[in-house]
């Protein structure tokens, strides 16, 4: 099964390349995309030119997918659903939730000359952090893309309510299931509150496992996508 990857913010498709080979050997054909504007050598780009790409990505693939966002693209993930409900088999969020219709984006990090630069490594530090050695910091930082304002600052649009008949996967890496499920109850998820079917999984990394945990993570895809 086609496996759609989608990375965080400051993160390109490379993001993936440890994930990648573990899931091909698995049998799925992991498609990673590098998002308008974070590092396909365009500076500028919108939230809706991001959208579009993913659309375009599920479109690409023959029959049902599993599409993977990480963190803030999570939210892609989600507006995927929303776009395609009949293609998009399941969708698996990896450290975050989905934003809801009419939220910006990602809004949280400073915005400086039109872009949102990497912040270094100062606001995650604590249970985010906690796994990256010195030399995987650095590399992170070294390859990170300052984030487009106009895709920070872009406003989550959905429309269709098929989205929440599709499965979604919740891989908690820096914050236990337990945590999830209780904000999801407390309102900090509504639209995971809203869907039929939503499924917590634990792993023992850092909020960015495709990189301290990649065969692990690996796994718990493949999982996904076998059993659907």
């Amino acid at each position: 099964m086609d496996i759609v990857l989608l990375a965080g913010l400051w993160l390109d498709g490379s993001a993936w390349d440890a994930v990648v080979p573990e899931l091909d050997r698995r049998g799925h054909r992991a498609r990673p995309l590098t998002l308008p504007g974070q590092g396909d050598g365009a500076p500028t780009a919108t939230l809706d030119d991001q959208v579009a790409a993913v659309v375009a990505a599920v479109d690409a693939c023959s029959g049902q997918l599993v599409v993977v966002g990480h963190s803030a693209a999570c939210t892609l993930a989600w507006q995927a659903a929303d776009a395609r409900p009949g293609s998009v088999a399941a969708v698996v969020l990896v450290g975050g939730f989905p934003a809801s219709d009419g939220d910006h984006y990602a809004d949280s990090f400073p915005e400086r000359d039109g872009v949102v630069p990497f912040p270094g490594w100062e606001p995650f530090e604590g249970p985010d952090a906690a796994d990256l050695d010195t030399q995987t910091r650095q590399r992170i930082a070294a390859s990170a893309v300052p984030v487009p304002g106009p895709v920070a600052r872009g406003v989550v649009r959905l429309t269709d309510e098929r989205r929440f008949r599709v499965p979604v996967t919740v891989v908690c890496p820096e914050f236990t299931p337990a945590q999830a499920r209780a904000w999801i109850a407390g309102g900090h998820g509504p639209e995971l509150a809203k869907a039929e079917r939503v499924d917590l999984v634990d792993i023992d990394s850092g909020h960015w496992p495709m990189f301290t945990r990649p065969v692990e993570l690996a796994g718990l895809l493949a999982g996904v996508a076998d059993g659907l």
